[in-house]
């Protein structure tokens, strides 16, 4: 009996912001990505200070903005979906990007030629039997309502956002069975600017600490703005949601609508009661996202949480009523790695960190420091059965490298082909524990610029692209030796995972 069902949905995943490129082409707008510069090939990029921002506002004429040209997707898109279906994909996650329907966000009607883009790139799909899987807002939000409104925290976004949502719905659904609305929905909590484009220390009296380390300790009214503005965009974000599943139930049923998070499973570092505290404590946090979307209401223990921590939530009207209207068909997720909790104050990370630097000696790192786990993948997938009994799409999984083109127009990626094997593994052991999985879509399967480093340095695809950090280069693509191991995954249903 295969291990996988019939009709599984393999392929891959990118977004807008990291692949299109064709900044202000036809109209487009800059949304707050766009303004995330380059600082070096290892140095995260994505927490925005308001000095930053200031920065790039300031050098935007000199300054290296690697999302503004992507990999040329815009003019390439027939090329890389050809490969894509060379390598027999079934589903094509991608996402559409708001500025390019709607430049400014503000707009009434769209951008015919942004419009008629989309159209195009599925029709493209759809001419090689690709189902697309799109993300409404992969992160992308307009410029604009981070300079007027402060990012997520207002909820004067959410009737520009619902007017964009319900344009897709009503304009592509016969196009597009499978949608998700949020990308990684719980990384405004993690990174505002990146999750909400929240500029941290633009309001208050505060100044930030020169030694400000974006996952290690904060002074407190720094901490306190953190949460409330994070958890307060995280609450608009869920109402525009649940309010486009209700829209898209009623009109068009023959769209599936999930949600999509982060999953990051958490071991406690000992056996001991309070490691273990812990660790269900952080796992409940990082399963809460899930729970409003999924369950339609906020659970009592997060409510006692923001009692507990200060965080006060400008509830929206009719909020309770909403959630319960809009519940998801499906539970997305991007999956990469594990970590360790503890419960000793002084080595504590803040709960619902992504990057965590205890090490657990049990398992692999990667070279960019993320522990290499598929155990935890096939763990986390039971508990999302029990919790949610809802189907599972993985839509993000992947391991990120420093690659370079050989001699003879080669890459050698065995370590990407170990990665994977090990997780396609514990995906089908999870699917024999009785677990829904009904589709898997690694991360960036063609280079793209990365999200963390806003490089092409750091390498996810099955397809490599001759571009730089600095925008050098043919931008041709090459096939490494994944893409012909994940061309023979495909082709088996997931039974040969040979080299």
């Amino acid at each position: 009996m295969p291990r996988f069902p019939e009709n599984f949905l393999w392929g891959g995943a990118t977004s807008a912001a990291q692949i299109e490129g064709g900044r202000c082409l036809d109209g487009k707008g800059l949304c707050h990505l766009d303004y995330v510069y380059y600082r070096g090939a290892k140095i995260p990029c994505n927490f925005m200070l308001k000095k930053d921002y200031e920065k790039a506002k300031a050098e935007e004429a000199t300054l290296n903005f690697p999302n503004r040209r992507g990999i040329d997707f815009f003019h390439r898109y027939k090329e890389d979906i050809a490969l894509l279906a060379e390598m027999g994909f079934k589903s094509f996650r991608m996402s559409i990007s708001w500025t390019r329907l709607f430049p400014t966000g503000l707009e009434e009607t769209p951008d015919p030629e942004g419009v008629k883009f989309y159209h195009n790139v599925f029709r493209e799909l759809h001419r090689y039997g690709i189902e697309p899987l799109v993300t409404m807002i992969h992160y992308e939000l307009p410029i604009v309502f981070v300079e007027k409104y402060d990012g997520w925290t207002s909820e004067e976004v959410i009737p520009h956002c619902y007017r964009y949502l319900k344009f897709l719905i009503d304009e592509y659904k016969d196009e597009v069975k499978y949608w998700l609305t949020f990308n990684e929905i719980n990384m405004v909590t993690a990174v505002p600017w990146l999750g909400g484009g929240i500029i941290l220390d633009r309001h208050g009296e505060f100044e930030m600490p020169k030694d400000f380390r974006p996952f290690g300790p904060l002074p407190p009214e720094m901490a306190e703005r953190w949460e409330n503005a994070s958890h307060q965009a995280l609450h608009h974000q869920f109402i525009v949601s649940a309010m486009i599943v209700k829209y898209a139930h009623e009109t068009a049923p023959q769209c599936l609508i999930g949600n999509m998070f982060n999953l990051h499973h958490l071991y406690p570092e000992t056996p001991s009661p309070s490691d273990a505290l812990r660790a269900h404590q952080e796992t409940e946090f990082n399963m809460f996202f899930c729970d409003v979307m999924a369950k339609g209401y906020y659970p009592k223990w997060i409510l006692s949480y923001y009692r507990k921590n200060n965080i006060h939530i400008k509830w929206y009207d009719n909020y309770e009523k909403i959630l319960e209207q809009g519940k998801v068909d499906f539970i997305s997720l991007s999956y990469y790695l594990s970590s360790i909790v503890t419960a000793d104050p002084k080595r504590q990370e803040r709960i619902g960190s992504f990057i965590r630097t205890l090490h657990n000696p049990h398992i692999e790192t990667s070279d960019f420091g993320w522990q290499i786990d598929p155990t935890a993948l096939r763990i986390s997938l039971n508990e999302l059965r029990d919790r949610f009994d809802l189907p599972i799409y993985i839509v993000e999984n992947g391991i990120g490298a420093f690659e370079e083109l050989n001699e003879d127009k080669t890459v050698h990626d065995n370590y990407r082909i170990a990665y994977l094997r090990s997780h396609i593994e514990a995906i089908a052991e999870a699917i024999e524990d009785g677990v829904d999985v009904i589709g898997y879509t690694p991360w960036g399967c063609i280079d793209l610029v990365s999200c963390s480093l806003v490089s092409m340095s750091k390498r996810y695809g099955f397809v490599y692209v001759d571009a730089d950090d600095f925008g050098n280069g043919t931008y041709d693509r090459y096939r490494k030796d994944s893409f012909y191991w994940y061309k023979k995954v495909i082709a088996s249903n997931g039974e040969d995972l040979s080299d």
